[in-house]
């Protein structure tokens, strides 16, 4: 495979690819949304923008519809919006004062959000590797097959994404400050506060080794990357008596991902793989999510020797914490996309085998539309 011309910069480059993938996956969304309402013969014709909305508020979207739309509820012992973190319905909210029906601001803000994250991403590995490197992985970030998610999708992934990128972005520029202030919105946006913390604590004490200079007391700053999680665990204190709520509601019947050796040990994978008799679908679902969740925490020690300890801590944890929480590794393939150091640690080492990068896009792209179908299916991706 050629290595990529540079006559464009990577990040504007990353921008057309990701143009195009959007397009791409609304009309694969749209069209998966189409064949699911007309499975029902009487179901009447809509417009061609009702697909395409259709097509991309499935799942946990309704639970941010009602957050954004009536704010939280808590109710011990059952499925409650407190589970899901503010500051995406927080944006939708923002969006729907400008006139937008709540589904319309959920799309926008992940619009907004997602491929914006992909072009920091591109200029964020621009900071540690040549330009060729810095392409290859906005590639692979862009065409991951999960990354429909940044595109349209009405869920927080990409809101998370552009936050967290940005912060270790502004990081590396050596801007520390406005670092913190995007971590602590991240920490906001979803309950990954210590591998936020800790990444950028870390990274900022090997910045700073790096050039030679004295640690101080501002390089601890990044501990107030927690203020977004904090200010969401007093709410709920203050709201519901409850501070920890979205932790205790994850156990509830439906979800029955309590904390604990049962969720720990994932005996619900087990016995949705080997002894539920479901179809072969459902198992290689099952099988997909725990095996990209093993493949990332295995790049986990070859980004602490390209990348350094900041980055690799910051992918166990963000790795970790929810491979740890859930009970069947369902959700993973879409919260690896947070791990983003992995994907310039793959580009690195692809580096110099061209064919197998090149064979590994052609398959993610291809993923990529497939999943985005299946998702405007109502099917159960991640």
């Amino acid at each position: 495979m050629p290595r990529p011309r540079m006559n464009r910069s990577p990040p504007l480059t990353i921008a057309l690819l990701v143009l195009v993938s959007v397009a791409a996956c609304a009309a694969a969304a749209a069209a998966g949304a189409w064949y699911f309402h007309h499975k029902d013969p009487a179901a009447p014709v809509l417009r061609l923008d009702d697909y395409l909305s259709m097509g991309w508020v499935a799942w946990d979207a309704s639970w941010y519809k009602r957050i954004a739309e009536e704010g939280y509820t808590y109710t011990p012992g059952q499925q409650s919006s407190v589970a899901f973190f503010p500051l995406y319905p927080l944006a939708i909210q923002l969006f729907m004062g400008l006139g937008l029906s709540v589904y319309t601001a959920g799309i926008t803000v992940t619009l907004l959000c997602g491929p914006l994250a992909m072009v920091l991403f591109t200029r964020w590995a621009g900071t540690r590797v040549d330009p060729t490197t810095a392409l290859q992985a906005g590639m692979l970030i862009s065409l991951y097959p999960f990354a429909f998610y940044l595109y349209g999708v009405m869920y927080s992934d990409a809101l998370f994404l552009v936050l967290v990128v940005g912060a270790f972005l502004l990081l590396e520029k050596g801007y520390l400050v406005p670092a913190v202030v995007l971590g602590a919105f991240a920490t906001a946006a979803r309950p990954v506060a210590p591998a936020v913390v800790l990444g950028l604590l870390v990274r900022r004490l090997e910045w700073k080794r790096e050039r030679g200079l004295r640690w101080d007391l501002w390089d601890v700053l990044p501990v107030l990357s927690a203020a977004g999680f904090i200010a969401y665990v007093l709410y709920l204190g203050e709201t519901f008596g409850a501070p920890f709520a979205f932790v205790e509601v994850q156990g509830a019947p439906g979800w029955d991902q309590a904390p604990g050796w049962r969720t720990w040990l994932k005996l619900a994978w087990f016995k949705a793989v080997f002894f539920s008799g479901n179809n072969a679908e459902v198992v290689g679902r099952f099988i997909t999510h725990a095996l990209l969740t093993f493949l990332a925490l295995g790049l986990v020690w070859p980004t602490a020797r390209r990348l350094g300890w900041g980055y690799a801590v910051f992918t166990l944890a963000i790795v970790g914490m929810p491979a740890l929480s859930t009970k069947d590794f369902m959700g993973m393939g879409r919260y690896l996309l947070s791990a983003f150091p992995l994907f310039l640690t793959l580009a690195l080492l692809l580096k110099e085998r061209p064919r197998l990068r090149q064979g590994l896009l052609a398959v993610s792209a291809g993923g990529l539309v497939i999943l985005s179908a299946a998702f405007g299916m109502e099917r159960y991706i991640s």
